[in-house]
């Protein structure tokens, strides 16, 4: 499989204004990663920015799970931008930590709740399909690929990620690492030429993001 088929050709069906919307998804979502790496609190605007745009997206892609993980960004980046507005002296930049016992204790409570959340709202897609219609509609998971399993593994680490991103926690990073390299596959399966770059790009600057609240730790 060629280059042309892998980013050009998905293209050639979508309408001009989804792919302005996917461009524009992605520009805001490289910001966010950018002012994240600062420990700059423009990581929310921007990134609420991308979200909002991704729910649509995603949606339109059939990628549920990843459609409600934007949607929780989106609440969660209001909630993570008046956390860090009232630890932030300047009201701009903050101080990072590590991940506490108890919040690991959580971190595994959401990423096993999630799993169970996404895999439910696929398990009930056929329904939703079909405008809530039960008429002719067999619920399960036989409609499943490998994306959309992917799809809800990704979900889970990456509401996790968010979280602990939220309370300044180092380890977030780590989340974004292992999340961003599993969709660079899965956005390019789906016909997502642009936004798998943006992962790739994205998984580069999480590792710099890592390194660099890393330094500001010690």
């Amino acid at each position: 499989m060629d280059l042309h088929t892998l980013f050009i050709k998905p293209y050639e069906s979508y309408h001009t204004y989804q792919i302005i919307l996917e461009f524009t998804a992605t520009f805001f979502g490289l910001l966010s990663v950018y002012f994240s790496i600062r420990k700059n609190i423009w990581v929310y605007p921007t990134g609420i920015v991308s979200t909002a745009l991704y729910v649509y997206i995603l949606f339109k892609f059939g990628l549920l799970g990843d459609m409600l993980i934007n949607f929780y960004y989106t609440v969660m980046s209001v909630y993570g931008w008046v956390l860090w507005a009232r630890s932030s002296d300047d009201h701009v930049h903050v101080e990072v930590s590590r991940t506490t016992r108890r919040e690991w204790l959580l971190c595994s409570m959401l990423f096993v709740i999630s799993l169970i959340l996404v895999t439910a709202v696929y398990y009930y897609k056929p329904l939703l399909d079909t405008q809530l219609s039960a008429e002719k509609v067999i619920l399960g998971l036989d409609h499943l690929d490998w994306a959309n399993w992917l799809d809800v593994f990704t979900t889970a680490i990456f509401l996790v990620g968010m979280w602990l991103m939220a309370k300044r926690r180092i380890e977030n990073w780590i989340f974004w690492i292992v999340g961003d390299l599993i969709c660079i596959p899965m956005m390019l399966h789906k016909g997502l030429g642009i936004t798998s770059v943006q992962y790739l790009v994205f998984t580069v600057m999480a590792i710099i993001g890592y390194r660099e609240w890393q330094r500001s730790l010690k």
